[in-house]
């Protein structure tokens, strides 16, 4: 007689992604071909046309691996997850892109992020292809072992794709440096030796580099501050709003205060707050610390996420997910700057309608690389065992942004005789970092 199994399989989390998550995830890669194709089509009207076959190789991603995995859970259960790991393009480099952890995650999201991490590399011009990863999972619910046991196992089911010199994760939304280093020590078990150029976003113990955790929204805002310089705009007078309060917007905000900008509203998944005076925010990040919601902090009155975005400001940093700011919202957008902290938070549609009001939109794939280049400078400082200071690490990606900022504008205006509409940054963004890609694979030749 067969023993009785004691392990109760759980499959929904495997069988149901929520019909919204679909859509949202769909929609995304749409956008994402919608902004490619308007791209190459400026580049051909400027003399600079990409053959038919080169436009369907840029526009497919080059592997896409889905993983359903199981876990056991503390009540000796096991759930089963799926996860996803794209390769979008290799042509200039390892693929680098980070890994999200999130119940709405799809294969057509990480998709469109994938593509996204290919046009941000290129367009500041680091060595590195774009890809990204991630597990179906609501990382809250599930307690410091389970979620261990579920980032090794996803770790190990994608690491016939992970290499140093082939593919490199990065934390996103829903993940920290403590899964990097669960990720970084999972692999370099299997290989026999410690590995730490295989991941980046890591605890400074194991090879992470200073100045990581806030490289993003401090990027953002050295960003912001060359548009608001355009714009005349002091930083001491500047207003701002933004929508999230995570690892990107907290630090954005940190950043703007520290500059001496005001930042006047923020939210997070459960609303948010707003003070026209100014919010203290080292004293707000300590409320977050201690009831994980910007809610009930003292001095703010509350506001919903879609006020925030109507407020009347200079400028606007959606930090949170993709398809915030969408044809329905956007005429009630007032900032004079909208600086994307998050990948995709505005819809084809929108661009439209935000452009045609004069908004000036820094597209995502500039305005948020800080991380991506503070990732490059972490793999190289791991690769050669040598590090540099914050100082160092700071100013070399404040040369690296500062310089693609004015490379988009530049392109912009050449576009413009070619039909470009004025003000249309994204597409411009997009076309530079297309070019190169281009040109990368065309001089590599196609193999055979």
């Amino acid at each position: 007689m067969a023993a009785e199994h004691p392990m109760e399989v759980s499959y929904s989390a495997f069988y149901s992604p929520s019909p919204e998550a679909v859509r949202k995830g769909l929609q995304a890669w749409h956008a994402a071909l919608a902004q490619f194709d308007k791209a190459a089509h400026m580049l051909e009207a400027s003399g600079h046309p990409l053959k038919k076959g080169l436009i369907e190789f840029l526009r497919r991603p080059k592997r896409e691996l889905i993983v359903n995995f199981p876990v056991q859970m503390d009540d000796g259960s096991i759930r089963m997850f799926t996860g996803y790991r794209v390769h979008h393009n290799a042509v200039r480099g390892p693929t680098k892109g980070g890994i999200r952890y999130h119940p709405d995650v799809t294969l057509e999201e990480v998709r469109a992020l994938a593509m996204w991490m290919t046009w941000k590399c290129a367009l500041v011009n680091i060595p590195y292809g774009g890809a990204k990863g991630g597990v179906a999972v609501d990382p809250a619910k599930l307690s410091p072992r389970e979620l261990e046991r579920l980032t090794r196992r996803y770790a190990t089911e994608i690491s016939l794709l992970m290499h140093p010199g082939g593919d490199v994760p990065a934390p996103d939304v829903g993940t920290n440096p403590q899964i990097m280093a669960w990720i970084m020590d999972t692999y370099s078990m299997h290989t026999g030796f410690t590995q730490p150029a295989v991941v980046t976003g890591k605890p400074l113990e194991i090879g992470g580099t200073l100045g990581r955790v806030e490289a993003t929204g401090r990027g953002v805002m050295m960003v912001v501050a060359e548009a608001l310089k355009l714009h005349k705009i002091p930083m001491e007078q500047a207003t701002i709003a933004i929508q999230g309060f995570g690892n990107v917007g907290s630090y954005a905000a940190l950043t703007a205060y520290q500059m001496g900008a005001r930042v006047v509203a923020v939210s997070d998944v459960h609303g948010g707050i707003y003070n026209p005076e100014g919010l203290d925010i080292p004293r707000l990040m300590e409320h977050v610390r201690q009831h994980r919601t910007v809610r009930g902090f003292p001095e703010a009155e509350p506001i919903t996420n879609m006020e925030l975005l109507a407020l009347k400001v200079d400028v606007l940093i959606p930090a949170a997910l993709e398809n915030q700011i969408t044809a329905e919202n956007a005429p009630n957008v007032q900032a004079r700057i909208l600086a994307e902290g998050a990948n995709g938070p505005t819809t084809p549609e929108a661009d439209e309608i935000l452009i045609e009001k004069g908004v000036f939109i820094v597209p995502d794939i500039l305005c948020n690389a800080g991380g991506v280049v503070a990732s490059y400078f972490e793999w190289v400082q791991d690769l050669q065992s040598f590090f540099w200071t914050e100082e160092e690490i700071n100013s070399r990606m404040e040369r690296i942004l500062r310089r693609a900022f004015y490379e988009v504008l530049a392109k912009e205006e050449e576009l413009r005789r070619y039909g470009l509409k004025p003000g249309d940054y994204r597409t411009a963004a997009q076309a530079l970092a297309i070019w190169r890609v281009a040109q990368a694979t065309l001089i590599r030749g196609i193999y055979p």
